[in-house]
């Protein structure tokens, strides 16, 4: 069975919760938030200006692709 419920729905049946399970609901969905954290990746500012300098000086150098090769490698990244 999918059942729908929206945001205000799902708030107001959590507001019946007792305290006990509210708090349990609470430490799950912490719990939850922590991991996807964990799984995501972060690239730092200094690899980001590294990665743009390393762009203009094979710019510079004359080394280049054609575009549908690089939106290629980004749609097979994904």
């Amino acid at each position: 069975m999918n059942a729908k419920i929206s945001m205000d729905g799902l708030w107001a049946m959590i507001q019946t919760l007792s305290i006990s399970n509210q708090k349990w609901l609470a430490g799950k969905l912490q719990e939850n938030i922590r991991e996807k954290e964990e799984e995501t990746e972060y690239i730092s500012k200094e690899e980001i200006l590294a990665g743009i300098k390393s762009g203009l000086e094979d710019l510079k150098a004359g080394r280049k692709r054609p575009l549908d090769e690089l939106i290629k490698e980004l749609e097979d990244a994904v």
